[in-house]
């Protein structure tokens, strides 16, 4: 693998930590190109929901390919798009009642949350985001300002402006985050004006499976309509089935204005974002907000099929929770073996804080070397965080898990890891 070293920028990361070349992967297993197999815990980051290669997704695009279906079209009116809106209006937003427009963006995540940023800046007339800490939305620039990472933070070279930072919730012991945000915008020499909008991940991903509870996501709301700004929800990595329902915020009696979606959207690992507008705020002019690649074709019939086969019924809900429950109960056994390690996150996207990134990274080291992909998360990369695929099978899960205790009990006993049976 020298062509690597030789020429592919030193800008790459998730390589360094699994050091060989996979060549084939279906559902929750990768392969390399030695025929090892490995689980997968990462699963694109949550691109992956549906997990790699889904055969009914991989059987429609195959068709769509070889049937000369169209492959780029810009922002114009295409069957595939005509299919993926209308599949996802019926099976999406009318059974949540969601009147939200969709706005093709850019590919990727961090596209769709300039254009919310942006959006909500050009409505309120207004310059100031409000983000939160250990928020990671994007490594663009406006995304990047809003994001809380030093590290990457650093890599824009510049100064980054338009987002003030307040506390997420539970981020400072003995802080009451919405209180603390209520009391300086309700103050008029706090210095802190009414901004264009919060933005926040109702889990944060990056930033170490933090959760925000429904108290304080329609806190949030509330203080948004009082004082005119708008509420940002990404739902990028949480969302697409993550917590359990489609949406995370599902189930916590609030509805925000505007949604940036992407990562499983497009169900097979396509890259696909869109923005969900509520229709009152779709005030764009035409090619306001644009870019070469907004909508992707393919996506749009991977996406479509993904919808039709996993959510016109409750069916893939309950059983991605019954693997969250599952889930819970194993993640709580392993934190229980580390003297104050504590479980994180929400539904199936969940892990422990083991206390300090080196300890974290040993064991998600060592995961690998008896077969489980696994990254961490966090602040100081101190969260062993689990993404598995949603359709993972409940004995799979089980093994990955089990590969997890041994490393973690090896850990502690101060032993080289044996491989889970």
């Amino acid at each position: 693998m020298a062509v690597y070293a030789r020429r592919e920028s030193q800008v790459r990361s998730y390589c360094r930590s699994f050091p060989v070349e996979f060549t084939k992967g279906r559902n929750a297993t990768l392969t390399d190109r030695a025929g090892r197999e490995y689980i997968d815990f990462l699963a694109g980051c949550s691109s992956l929901n549906y997990g790699h290669n889904d055969p009914d997704m991989k059987a429609a695009l195959i068709d769509h390919i070889t049937g000369d279906g169209i492959a780029h079209g810009l922002d114009m009116h295409t069957d595939a798009k005509t299919a993926f809106l209308e599949t996802f209006e019926r099976v999406i937003l009318r059974p949540r009642g969601m009147e939200h427009k969709v706005m093709m963006t850019g590919p990727t995540g961090t596209n769709a949350v300039e254009a919310a940023m942006k959006l909500a800046r050009k409505v309120t007339g207004r310059d100031t985001i409000v983000a939160f800490t250990n928020g990671f939305h994007g490594m663009t620039m406006g995304a990047l300002a809003a994001t809380g990472n030093a590290g990457k933070r650093a890599g824009g070279g510049m100064a980054l402006h338009g987002v003030v930072r307040m506390p997420y919730e539970g981020a400072m012991d003995g802080v009451d985050s919405l209180a603390m945000i209520e009391a300086m915008l309700d103050n008029p020499s706090s210095g802190f004006d009414a901004p264009a909008a919060f933005l926040i991940e109702p889990v944060q991903g990056e930033g170490g499976l933090n959760a925000a509870s429904a108290d304080f996501l329609r806190g949030l709301k509330r203080l948004a309509e009082k004082h005119g700004a708008l509420l940002i929800a990404d739902d990028i990595q949480s969302g697409i089935g993550r917590t359990g329902p489609f949406f995370s915020f599902e189930g916590m009696d609030v509805m925000p204005d505007l949604i940036p979606l992407a990562k499983s959207l497009s169900g097979m690992g396509l890259p696909f974002a869109a923005l969900l507008v509520r229709p009152d705020l779709d005030v764009w002019k035409p090619a306001e907000h644009n870019g070469t690649f907004r909508g992707n074709q393919h996506a749009f019939v991977t996406a479509r099929v993904a919808l039709e086969k996993f959510w016109t019924d409750d069916t893939f809900q309950k059983q991605t929770e019954a693997k969250a429950e599952f889930l819970e109960r194993r993640l709580s056994d392993i934190a229980a073996l580390i003297p104050g390690a504590r479980l994180k996150g929400r539904g199936m996207m969940r892990g422990v804080d083991v206390g300090s990134g080196e300890t974290a990274g040993a064991i998600c080291a060592a995961c690998f070397e008896h077969g489980l992909v696994i990254e961490t998360s966090g602040a100081h990369d101190e969260v062993v965080k689990v993404l598995a695929p949603l359709t993972i099978p409940e004995a799979q899960l089980a093994q990955g898990l089990d590969i997890i205790e041994a490393a973690v009990r090896s850990r502690i006993a101060g032993t080289t890891p044996i491989a889970a049976e």
